[in-house]
């Protein structure tokens, strides 16, 4: 398992067998991250945050993210404020993985889920609209496509990726039994309110 700083993401450890699809599966937390050259499902729930699902469709390699964008400290906007450079860096460590498991970052296609607007005492921004377009405007920069996306909205989602075939399942989740989903966002929130530091990350190549 690769440890970061804990305003960074990291490798998802949380392994299960899910006896509903029959198969492996890893479900990742915000601040995760997953990717893998094998068909392990992959799950995650989502409020505010968002994932992005990466796939090379000729050799099966795909992963996910799931991230949060952290409130500025300043006015600056764009490509250089503070919490876009994390949001870049969530991107880049999650293809920076898949391209050392073989991928080829030319091939690379995305869906793209999540930027509920669930968090409530956050009346002043859209947290999820925020996110939702860094995730949209980071992919058209790079020019990976977007072949879905299931964006905004009121409701958790629920997310389902199959990398063998790049199948995505999202349920809405209308009905919270529990806050479980907005606590685990919050207090990932809470964690990204200090100056993020993004680092770099070099891209790995043949």
């Amino acid at each position: 398992m690769f440890t970061f700083d804990v305003n960074n993401p990291h490798l998802a450890p949380n392994r299960y067998f899910d006896r509903h699809f029959d198969c492996d599966a890893v479900k990742i937390l915000p601040g995760e991250y997953f990717a893998t050259k094998q068909n392990t499902l992959i799950v995650t729930v989502l409020g505010s945050c968002v994932s992005v699902c990466l796939r090379d469709p000729l050799l099966g390699i795909a992963g996910m993210n799931h991230f949060l964008l952290p409130q500025d400290n300043t006015l600056q906007e764009g490509i250089l404020s503070e919490s876009a450079r994390y949001g870049v860096y969530a991107m880049e460590i999650l293809i920076n993985h898949l391209l050392k498991l073989g991928a080829k970052k030319e091939r690379l296609e995305a869906k793209v889920f999540g930027g509920g607007n669930v968090l409530k005492g956050f009346t002043t921004v859209n947290v999820g609209e925020r996110n939702a377009e860094f995730v949209q405007d980071y992919l058209t920069r790079e020019q990976i496509p977007i072949l879905a996306c299931d964006l905004l909205d009121i409701y958790p989602r629920k997310v389902y990726f199959f990398p063998d075939s790049g199948r995505v399942m999202v349920r809405k989740i209308k009905n919270l039994h529990n806050s479980t989903i907005i606590d685990r966002e919050s207090a990932y929130r809470l964690k990204l309110r200090a100056q993020p530091e993004s680092g770099e990350v070099e891209l790995f190549n043949d």
